[in-house]
């Protein structure tokens, strides 16, 4: 009996092997050789730019392909930060935290040379870059996604040189610039709302109680504004994070509500990230509940270094309300904390998946919910 005819491999299934015009015969995929390079590497290559018509950043690819939420762990190069300010300020210490982060656990590394806290003024640019050093580069050559901390578009031109993949600001009003900058090298941009300088900023977690008539609205519009900028200066949408901007220009109840209503900022469509870590709003409120309960000693406002409670179920509730990543600077306890939530979750997931199985119809559809509902003359 002859061999049945061999069915043809699907056009979709096929390899795809377009041509640039200006591609040379021996390289269809426009993939140019480096000297030396193996062969085995420019494999790899032609086959990530066939599999993928634009190729994805290395934050997106995060976002896309996590199995849990993306952590960015901090690494401050400055003197005068609120948490943590001097102790990275050398290079051997610097290197010791990032090969601390990525061992606890952080997917990113962010790094920044120029304090964010109240009343702080602008660092120039060459201070910034040389405060940096070599942080990017050795970050990098470990294998971190790095995202560099700055509104100044020269230094994050000089990081995303570095090798950085992210930029990530904390004004709105750098939105067109730095957007314009991140889509001509490829790299994805974290813009977080917050409202004037750091010079303008009267103190921690002070700001007008009447200063938004409705802070997750006011939020969203202003965040809004700034992001149309950006993509309107040629950002993809795909490379666009929104951070709400916990205690930047908001005092803690705003801080609060940002975080209780999180899911409406991700219902914009953009991946959320948060930065509640260590930050005077957990303090404040911490505070207020032992106030509230008759607890005279826990009423005292915790000092940054023991805010770690805080920290953990802030970033718990607002990974719960969907928060795609949080920036931290204790990776492993909040590793441990979001792998236990999942943990929890899937748990959950598999009794009421047995529930289901179990239940029969009528239950699946609700207690007492006729199965004819929604059909005239039920009753």
């Amino acid at each position: 009996m002859p061999a049945p005819a061999r069915r043809p491999t699907p056009a979709r299934a096929r390899w795809p092997r377009r041509r640039r015009q200006s591609a040379a015969p021996d390289n269809p995929h426009d993939v140019p050789t480096a000297p030396g390079k193996h062969r085995f590497e420019q494999t790899i290559a032609v086959r990530r730019k066939s599999c993928y018509p634009q190729e994805m950043s290395p934050l997106r690819m995060l976002l896309e392909r996590r199995r849990s939420v993306v952590i960015m762990g901090v690494l401050n190069r400055t003197p005068d930060s609120f948490s943590d300010g001097g102790r990275f300020a050398d290079e051997d210490t610097a290197l010791a935290q990032i090969d601390a982060m990525l061992s606890e656990g952080a997917d990113m590394i962010d790094i920044g040379a120029e304090s964010t806290r109240p009343g702080a003024q602008p660092v120039p640019d060459d201070e910034q870059i040389a405060r940096i050093g070599g942080s990017v580069r050795d970050a990098v050559r470990r294998g971190a996604v790095v995202s560099i901390d700055t509104t100044s578009p020269v230094v994050a031109a000089r990081a995303l040189d570095d090798g950085a993949a992210v930029v990530n600001t904390i004004s709105l009003d750098s939105a067109a610039e730095l957007g314009a900058l991140c889509a001509r090298r490829g790299a994805s941009l974290v813009l977080m709302h917050s409202r004037g300088p750091m010079s303008a900023m009267a103190g921690f977690s002070a700001y007008p109680d009447d200063a938004y008539g409705d802070a997750v609205a006011d939020v969203a519009r202003e965040w809004s504004s700034a992001a149309e900028r950006a993509l309107e200066a040629g950002l993809p949408r795909s490379e666009l994070v929104l951070d709400p901007g916990l205690g930047f220009a908001k005092n803690a109840r705003q801080s609060l509500e940002l975080c209780a209503r999180l899911d409406e900022l991700c219902a914009l469509g953009f991946p959320v990230l948060v930065g509640p870590s260590r930050k005077s709003f957990l303090a404040r409120a911490a505070a207020a509940e032992a106030a509230e309960r008759g607890d005279g000693a826990g009423a005292a406002l915790a000092p940054p270094s023991e805010r770690l409670g805080g920290t953990v179920a802030a970033a718990l509730a607002c990974v719960a309300r969907g928060a795609a990543a949080v920036r931290v600077h204790d990776v492993r306890p909040i590793r441990q904390a979001l792998d236990v939530m999942r943990a929890i979750d899937r748990v959950n997931d598999r009794a009421n998946d047995r529930a289901n199985d179990r239940a029969g119809p009528r239950e699946r559809r609700g207690a007492g919910a006729p199965l004819t509902q929604g059909v005239r003359g039920d009753g």
